[in-house]
């Protein structure tokens, strides 16, 4: 924190009582909009009212926000709050931005993807070397670089992904590392596998060591065939140490992984997000069914595991 805490100057100590339509938005660009958080903000307003300021710097003539945009957001929801306690700190183009990054990386809450927006702001918009935007933010001149690299090697659909949430930072960190024009066909073939973090870094892995393009479009039709194989597991098919009835529980199994597997990437990466409320009362009782007959699988598992344990 010490360089972001050096650029933070208050005009003042006297809180601002400013007009909603008063606060502009012009730095929102650095942050993420996240409805299911306002929402939740603006229950906290009509049951507390403003617990604390929020932060406005002047820019041409206007109050603009630097911290507190979910209060923002939920204020303009509600009717009954028409004014919002503010805080004003001087701040140039430079220093508004380290701001937002200052005070959100203070309580948490800044995100991988808000930061490289600031810090491609910082570079290519206000002409600041990256050992320089190091030093403002302090932070390293590596973190700036990878930062860097999130937002300006990734090709404009990896980018868009990222922007509304179906592409975590964590696999765009993969995704960079491929050449931008094959990186839409990769991210296909993500989500349509539904590919875990480590399985993306995996067929980015081979993909990038195919010498064919053959090869490549094996990877990218049959991703989780060639990780196994590259991994050097036994292809899908009949085991010769099984009997013929083993063979299919054998396969059965592994039709029922896979499955599972991806039903489980997407409850915990994106689940809920993409539904619409009619989505979500035809999808329930399927659900239901699902917990029901999966609990019961496992249980039923379990006992068979403990019957084909060795007697001690």
């Amino acid at each position: 924190m010490k360089g972001t805490t050096r650029v933070l100057r208050w005009a003042g100590k006297e809180l601002l009582q400013l007009r909603v339509e008063e606060i502009g938005e012009h730095y929102g660009r650095y942050r993420l909009h996240v409805p299911d958080a306002e929402r939740a903000m603006a229950k906290s307003l009509e049951r507390f009212g403003q617990l604390s300021p929020v932060v406005v710097c002047r820019r041409e003539e206007r109050y603009e926000l630097i911290d507190g945009f979910k209060r923002l957001g939920a204020a303009r929801s509600l009717r009954q709050v028409s004014h919002l306690a503010a805080r004003l700190m001087e701040a140039d183009e430079r220093s508004a931005k380290a701001a937002i990054y200052g005070l959100n990386r203070a309580g948490g809450r800044t995100r991988e993807l808000e930061e490289a927006w600031i810090v491609h702001a910082l570079v290519r918009e206000d002409g600041m070397t990256q050992v320089e935007t190091a030093e403002l933010l302090g932070r390293h001149k590596s973190w700036v670089c990878r930062r860097l690299a999130l937002i300006e090697r990734l090709g404009a659909e990896a980018r868009e992904d990222l922007r509304v949430g179906l592409l975590s930072p964590t696999s765009a960190r993969h995704i960079v590392r491929l050449p931008q024009g094959n990186q839409a066909e990769v991210l296909a073939a993500a989500r349509r596998e539904a590919l875990s973090g480590a399985e993306l870094a995996g067929v980015v892995d081979l993909w990038i060591g195919s010498k064919e393009r053959g090869q490549q479009q094996y990877v990218l039709a049959h991703p989780r065939e060639a990780l196994m194989q590259a991994q050097g597991a036994p292809h899908a098919g009949r085991d010769p140490r099984l009997s013929e009835a083993g063979n299919q529980v054998w396969k059965r199994i592994g039709l029922l992984l896979d499955v599972l597997g991806r039903m489980e990437v997407w409850l915990a990466h994106h689940g809920r997000a993409g539904l619409t409320p009619e989505d979500r009362a035809l999808l329930a009782p399927r659900f239901e069914k699902l917990a029901r007959d999966a609990a019961s699988v496992g249980a039923l598992s379990r006992d068979l595991v403990s019957e084909m344990k060795p007697a001690a």
